[in-house]
């Protein structure tokens, strides 16, 4: 078994050797040094909130190219989950549920590029996921792809080797609409051509 190479971050050092002490022993992961950070292949972050100083230590091991962020923290609510995950963390623990067992479960699904989140708090991030759909992108005809309806429509019809005109009788446009709105995916997308385009499609699962 490969053992998972692992980063402690901590602000109190009494927490960090309490956190080490549960982890050395466990054959799945290698606690790391300090001055062996760039071997790291998941940070472990924990404090007690969501605050300032994490945030930034998280953005820190991030853009220090460590791939995976883990926090352990002992409060947090809808807005610190929104926070961390825009930073790019895949796994939350809460502080008392911190055992050595979950910790390694957590560790080992990040390190595999897998997210794990407390499934109370899971539930409320789809609810907010959801009011964001319905009440700011939905009004705007945008899905979360970044791409609206019409945008789809005329993607999959490339796809299918359609040409400009063809597509515009098929979706009652006039020509110019049509490559009005592939100029827009691929300017906005920063995609190279139609080609690539359909391409970025195909691969979200959008066509």
């Amino acid at each position: 078994m490969n053992r998972i190479p692992v980063y402690l971050h901590a602000h109190d050092p009494i927490c960090h050797a309490g956190l080490a002490s549960q982890l050395r022993p466990r054959p799945e992961v290698l606690v790391l040094e300090p001055d062996a950070r760039d071997q790291a292949a998941v940070a472990l972050v924990v404090s007690d909130t969501v605050d300032a100083m994490a945030v930034q230590a998280l953005r820190a091991l991030r853009c220090g190219g460590i791939p995976h962020l883990v926090m352990v923290a002992g409060r947090i609510d809808d807005s610190d989950l929104a926070t961390i995950m825009e930073v790019g963390v895949s796994g939350v623990v809460r502080r008392g549920e911190a055992t050595a067992d979950r910790l390694v479960s957590v560790i080992s699904a990040a390190a595999n590029g897998e997210g794990t989140v407390p499934p109370d708090l899971l539930g409320r991030l789809l609810s907010q996921i959801g009011r964001l759909q319905r009440q700011v992108l939905a009004p705007r005809g945008l899905g979360f792809s970044g791409l609206a309806d019409r945008e789809v429509e005329v993607l999959k019809l490339v796809a299918e080797g359609f040409d400009t005109a063809e597509i515009a009788r098929k979706l009652a446009y006039s020509e110019r609409t049509i490559k009005n709105v592939l100029h827009d995916v691929t300017s906005r997308l920063q995609l190279r051509n139609r080609a690539h385009a359909v391409a970025y499609a195909l691969r979200n699962g959008l066509i």
